[in-house]
């Protein structure tokens, strides 16, 4: 497995071996020994979850906080996103900043967003089928929003801003600097 590492610490693309021939392809979608081996720490998965959304449908960006903080390993099985992390850290150096990688049922990437972090996805393709793995439960008490299109964020969504497709949630949610931060006392 080839692992990139971001100038914002602890999110991780993963890019597992395939192996291909004229049948079509393998690949070890998750072992929990590689997986805690290529993380650095073990990582107890709870819950998987999927998604099947249309062209410019927009998800997110969401996050929950302490106790029910959540990591996610996320990859698309079916199409192409263009997937977002925002570190919500507050004692880090990243805070604020983002990365966005571009996962497809092609590429077979995934992306681990540790806790702390805001997570949310635009759909590139036709359709596309997200699945993600969670390390918490999900609990509404604690689930928060940020705006997508937060001016401080400068997110690029790759898609035009009238073909988006959100939740009236995420369509109201706060921006950056007037959202309900993480604890300084860590995760």
């Amino acid at each position: 497995m080839k692992i990139t590492q971001f100038n914002v610490e602890g999110l991780q693309l993963l890019e597992p071996k395939v192996f291909g021939d004229s049948r079509g392809y393998f690949l070890e979608s998750y072992n929990q020994n590689r997986y805690d081996e290529a993380l650095g720490k073990e990582v107890r998965f709870v819950q998987d979850n999927e998604s099947l959304s249309s062209y410019g449908v927009l998800r997110g960006l969401h996050y929950q906080l302490p106790p029910f903080a959540q990591s996610k390993l996320v990859r698309v099985l079916v199409g192409q996103v263009l997937d977002v992390a925002i570190d919500l850290r507050p004692n880090s150096p990243t805070f604020g900043q983002h990365v966005s990688v571009t996962l497809s049922a092609t590429n077979h990437h995934q992306l681990f967003i540790p806790r702390g972090f805001a997570h949310g996805f635009v759909v590139l393709s036709e359709e596309a089928l997200f699945s993600y793995k969670v390390d918490n439960f999900y609990s509404p008490q604690a689930e928060r929003s940020i705006r997508f299109d937060d001016p401080a964020l400068g997110i690029d969504w790759q898609v035009p801003a009238n073909k988006l497709q959100l939740a009236q949630k995420d369509a109201a949610a706060p921006t950056l600097d007037q959202a309900e931060a993480f604890p300084t006392g860590g995760l």
